[in-house]
């Protein structure tokens, strides 16, 4: 059953030193003709020889499984970690596996090393299940997992490591968020189906085309692909379309990990909330992205859409990586109607880049910041509203163009 062991030590007969003198005892019982001696000699060499064996064969028998319930976690939630392993020999075996996990935890134990130990007869199958925990957000990888298996004794055990390792994600912790109002602007007058005019910007999808719609809604491409006349789906222009802009440059230079943390749960709570509300919601930032993660996601409304922000927030690190004003010009896709929320330890030069980008594109924007201005209402150009915390983020101003 699985548990924490001790590593197995081969028995102090199979040494080198010790087989030594077995092999000097044979050579003295031969020439002296004691054949208790030479009995003894030829039993101890051949435990020895069939021990290496049964190692040698068996462990090239042992298949290891490594499976997770979750792989998409909040701090502190648990979830089920499994190695399911089986034996497709016939030659029973001892088995053992143990790993040091890098930010995870056993909530029972506080401990960062896993161990499991078993014994496996002939095409029998076990499983070593832990509780795993993470303390905060981030990108975390089960393995590598080690494996020592041998003979049944472990006189002779054998070490290797599992191929592969699982991929864990830790969104940011979600806290309660004040209520605050987003600055949106509706380009196309009645909202939703009752407008008379569809807003050309937001394709949900296509459908099978409708007898009676105008021309212009038929998406050519899927036609071709289905071979059948499709339509485009409208977003409804009553959704509420906002971009979140994290700025990570003030963070790294400054080193406040602390403030970084609060911004990503405080900007992690909020996506929640806009999404219960039916929000299209988008993410830019200029800091590095831990594994394939990307430091753009494009306006739309998904189902899938605030799981893609949190794994994005999850894999956002405090590092720098590309100038955020390249980042937005460079992905053109910003649809019109839209609201940006801009995060930031404090104020510098780059918020006037951006509230003057978001201002030639007519984007209401509004600036979140962990600490205020120390210069007064000069130093945001003149443009400082009442001030009021949202969870400690320091919301200062906001653009309404």
């Amino acid at each position: 059953a699985p548990g924490t062991v001790e590593r197995r030590v081969s028995s102090v007969f199979f040494t080198p030193i010790t087989l030594l003198l077995v092999g000097l005892f044979l050579l003295l019982g031969l020439l002296q003709g004691q054949r208790d001696i030479v009995f003894l000699s030829l039993l101890v060499f051949g435990v020895v020889s069939g021990a290496r064996l049964w190692t040698k064969l068996s462990f090239s028998g042992i298949q290891c499984r490594l499976t997770v319930n979750k792989r998409k976690v909040f701090p502190d939630d648990r979830f089920i970690l499994n190695i399911y392993a089986e034996n497709k020999q016939f030659l029973p075996v001892w088995l053992r596996v143990h790993t040091t996990l890098q930010g995870l935890r056993d909530p029972s134990s506080s401990s960062n090393v896993l161990e499991g130990e078993s014994s496996l007869l002939w095409h029998q199958r076990t499983r070593f299940r832990w509780e795993v925990a993470a303390r905060q957000r981030g990108v975390y990888f089960l393995g590598p997992f080690h494996m020592m298996s041998g003979d049944l004794f472990g006189f002779f055990p054998k070490e290797r490591e599992l191929e592969g390792a699982l991929e864990v994600i830790v969104y940011p912790r979600l806290v309660p968020i004040k209520p605050f109002s987003v600055p949106r602007r509706d380009f196309f007058g009645i909202p939703g189906a009752e407008s008379p005019v569809r807003d050309p910007v937001y394709i949900l999808g296509t459908q099978d085309y409708q007898h009676g719609r105008p021309a212009k809604y038929i998406h050519w491409k899927a036609t071709a692909r289905h071979h059948r006349l499709q339509e485009k789906i409208f977003e409804p222009t009553e959704q509420e379309k906002v971009l979140f802009v994290i700025d990570v440059d003030q963070f790294a230079t400054k080193g406040a990990n602390e403030e970084f943390e609060r911004t990503l749960e405080t900007v992690a709570s909020i996506a929640v909330v806009l999404d219960r509300q039916g929000c299209s919601m988008g993410f830019v930032t200029n800091g590095s992205m831990a594994g394939d993660g990307s430091p753009f996601l494009s306006i739309k409304r998904d189902p899938q859409q605030l799981a893609a922000i949190l794994e994005a927030l999850a894999r956002l690190q405090m590092n720098p990586q590309n100038n955020l004003m390249e980042i937005m010009r460079g992905n053109p896709g910003l649809p019109w109607g839209i609201s940006c929320l801009y995060f930031s330890l404090e104020a510098d030069g780059s918020v006037s880049m951006v509230k003057e980008y978001c201002r030639s594109l007519t984007i209401p924007i509004l600036f979140f910041m962990c600490r205020p201005p120390s210069a007064g209402p000069g130093s945001f150009n003149g443009r400082l509203h009442k001030d009021y915390t949202l969870n400690d983020i320091l919301l200062i101003g906001a653009e309404i163009h």
